[in-house]
């Protein structure tokens, strides 16, 4: 659910530069925040948009099996180390109609800050605050993530990064407060010549609420 890759801006682009820039993910499969999306082998494009540290991104998730859709428009801002975020999260599925925004859009803000290069440990935390995040009676429920991840440079230009997510009280997530994802990220860009090279993944993912594991691969092709 979401763009699991939610768009967190982490820096500001320079002042008064407008920038585009595209992307395509492959993945073996696809979770998001400890929670399996029945996605499968997914294409997960992206096109964004920035200028003097704003942001516009449109992000999206097709499955290769036609059994999962998704498309996602982020609105970010960054500021030094600090950025803030506001989501609009629709997956309802193939063939389903965009505009019912009242409950099939889920709307989130997010809030994330870097400690900087020195401390790498970047937090965030994501509050459902409209749309389709209601409980039982239909009332707004505030579903909450919160998220700490830490970049650890290895040999080789290999990057380690473990990450563990939370969610404070019930809501989409759980019935209560509760680790949702514990993860184990390792990333390369591999080489293809001295002007192109494609980034690459595999990340292990221990989802506590669900009892479930998942091992994910992918790689990227971007601009």
């Amino acid at each position: 659910m979401g763009a699991v890759v939610l768009m967190l801006p982490t820096k500001a682009a320079a002042q008064n530069e407008f920038t585009v820039n595209g992307k395509i993910d492959f993945v073996s499969d696809y979770v998001w925040r400890g929670a399996y999306q029945n996605s499968g082998v997914s294409i997960q494009p992206s096109l964004t948009l920035g200028y003097a540290g704003l942001t516009l991104n449109f992000w999206g998730n097709q499955s290769l099996e036609n059994s999962a859709k998704e498309f996602d428009i982020n609105l970010g801002y960054t500021i030094n180390n600090f950025s803030i975020t506001v989501s609009d999260y629709w997956w309802s599925g193939v063939d389903m109609p965009y505009g019912h925004y009242e409950n099939q859009h889920f709307f989130e803000g997010t809030l994330a800050y870097c400690f900087g290069e020195s401390f790498p440990l970047t937090l965030s935390w994501s509050t459902m605050f409209a749309g389709g995040d209601k409980d039982e009676d239909g009332d707004l429920q505030g579903s909450t993530y919160i998220n700490a991840s830490y970049p650890i440079s290895l040999p080789l230009d290999i990057t380690l990064t473990p990450s563990v997510g939370f969610t404070p009280w019930k809501g989409m997530y759980h019935d209560k407060a509760a680790f949702t994802d514990i993860s184990l990220k390792a990333s390369k860009d591999i080489k293809v010549n001295d002007r192109f090279s494609i980034p690459l993944f595999v990340q292990a993912i221990v989802s506590p609420v669900y009892d479930r594991t998942y091992l994910v691969g992918g790689f990227s092709l971007g601009f």
